[in-house]
């Protein structure tokens, strides 16, 4: 064998060892965790959409029965419309302010259609109807699974965010990701932390 071989047979071992090398070492976790996060914003999408959906049928109901309760409906009918105004993208997630609109907008929707729901309980025909009752219970799994989906895209939210702050992964996002950014998460407004006063 030539000397010059000789030398290169290592240098070829190293570059074929690269990657399996870089594979164990936390390259991949930030996009692998990126897409998780972004697959998890699309489900929480996914169920504020089915609840919209509902809306129009709900309100429909409970206009034939309520008809002096027309503030609720417009409350709700409006809300609705704020929040499928607001534009919703894939950047979403990593933009403060645009993701603090579309927060504060389903919050809005949440309590108009919590009133909505509570303005039943003035109507016993309204409570008995199949419709509403199928409606309400629509409603009430579609904000279990809102919840669910709000969850489970902190905890993947969580999880990338810590990569991007911590070791190794701070390494590969200032020199790889650079473009990736911490996502934002869910809060809570200062007007649902307040504890509800109970009269009796």
């Amino acid at each position: 064998m030539s000397r010059a071989l000789l030398l290169r047979r290592p240098l070829l071992v190293v570059l074929a060892l690269l990657p399996v090398a870089l594979a164990g070492c936390g390259v991949n976790d930030i996009p692998t965790a990126r897409e998780r996060a972004k697959a998890a914003w699309s489900e929480v999408l996914n169920q504020y959409q089915r609840r919209s959906d509902l809306i129009p049928n709900l309100v429909e109901t409970v206009k034939g029965y309520a008809k002096q309760e027309s503030t609720v409906l417009t409350e709700v009918t409006e809300a609705r419309a704020k929040a499928t105004a607001v534009h919703v993208d894939a950047g979403t997630i990593q933009d403060p302010a645009q993701f603090k609109q579309f927060q504060q907008a389903q919050s809005q929707l949440s309590g108009a259609l919590g009133r909505l729901l509570a303005v039943s309980e003035a109507y016993p025909d309204l409570k008995s109807n199949a419709n509403f009752l199928a409606l309400q219970s629509q409603i009430e799994g579609t904000e279990n699974r809102i919840a669910v989906a709000r969850r489970d895209y902190i905890e993947s939210v969580r999880q990338y965010n810590t990569m991007l702050g911590t070791f190794p992964g701070m390494i590969w996002a200032a020199t790889l990701y650079r473009s990736d950014k911490p996502m934002e998460t869910f809060t809570i407004s200062e007007e649902q932390m307040k504890v509800p006063q109970v009269k009796f």
